[in-house]
């Protein structure tokens, strides 16, 4: 008997062509005889991806998958923890930037993602919880983690990956500005001007692979790396050992792993978390890992 899937897409996702992945991936599959049924609620605007996730029946359907990028993931996670759904969950790589997705490597063209969903092996992992709201991947603020939200959405359509580089060129005259941050972790308390702040689950931040080298998906603490104050003439050197992971011992970052962080700023100005690419509260706030929530579907060693 075939699988019967719920499917939550984004269509304007990775240059609209998640519509036609999502054909090619169901063609694929009919033609194996491993699919029986199969829903696609495509989302029309914020929010909806979360309804639908909300909104599945784990009864009716043998799995979940999302289509799009980290935003379109975020509310998808979202939706099923704040449901109480736990159904086995895949991504599917569609969006501009999908951080968690390429971080463990998951099939980015329909045949192999299909391969994937008949022959699954399923993995419990860990997320980020803020409040009443969730993260697959990572919790920003400083210098260009705003650019997610901030690119208008035709302009990541038309251009891709280049509508963030392009976006990024205007924060340069603000490399100098940081955050004075107070990070409360485990007992103790750390007071930094910060240029960056990220808490992650995965080891991809932005692209760059390496960046929470230490990151494990199910390991049920979430990685905080803190770039500190630094002359600009440095900033070009990091960013270097940053994108091959040859950071840790630097002492431009702080890096450390918490179930529970506590953020604050001692600024009389808002500081905005980015959440898996999309605006979330102001500082100050408690982030905490929720151990293995997500039933998730990932590619076997072998693939």
């Amino acid at each position: 008997m075939g699988l019967k899937l719920k499917i939550i897409a984004n269509p304007s996702s990775g240059r609209e062509m998640a519509k036609i992945n999502i054909e090619d991936m169901l063609s694929y599959m009919v033609t194996q005889g491993k699919v029986t049924r199969a829903d696609i609620y495509y989302t029309a605007g914020q929010g909806d991806a979360k309804t639908f996730a909300m909104n599945t029946d784990q009864e009716e359907y043998d799995y979940l998958i999302a289509v799009g990028g980290d935003g379109t993931v975020n509310e998808v996670v979202s939706g099923l923890i704040t449901g109480g759904v736990d159904i086995p969950l895949a991504i599917y790589t569609s969006g501009t930037v999908n951080d968690f997705a390429t971080s463990i490597g998951m099939p980015t063209t329909p045949s192999d993602f299909a391969r994937m969903l008949m022959d699954p092996t399923f993995k419990r992992v860990d997320c980020g919880k803020i409040g009443d709201e969730y993260f697959l991947n990572v919790a920003a603020t400083g210098l260009m983690t705003d650019i997610s939200y901030k690119v208008p959405s035709d302009l990541k359509t038309a251009l891709g990956p280049a509508a963030y580089w392009i976006s990024a060129l205007k924060d340069i005259p603000t490399m100098g500005k940081t955050i004075p941050l107070t990070i409360k972790s485990d007992g103790k308390t750390i007071d930094v001007e910060a240029l960056m702040l990220f808490v992650s689950n995965t080891t991809s931040v932005g692209g760059f692979r390496k960046l929470m080298s230490l990151a494990d998906i199910s390991d049920g603490v979430l990685d905080v790396l803190v770039v500190k104050k630094i002359d600009p003439t440095d900033i070009v050197p990091l960013m270097a050992r940053l994108a091959v992971g040859d950071h840790l011992d630097s002492s431009k970052v702080i890096y450390f792993q918490s179930d529970n962080i506590y953020l604050e700023t001692r600024s009389n100005q808002e500081t905005v978390l980015d959440i898996d690419g999309e605006k979330g509260p102001s500082l100050p706030v408690t982030v905490e890992c929720i151990k293995q929530r997500l039933n998730l579907i990932i590619p076997t060693e072998e693939a």
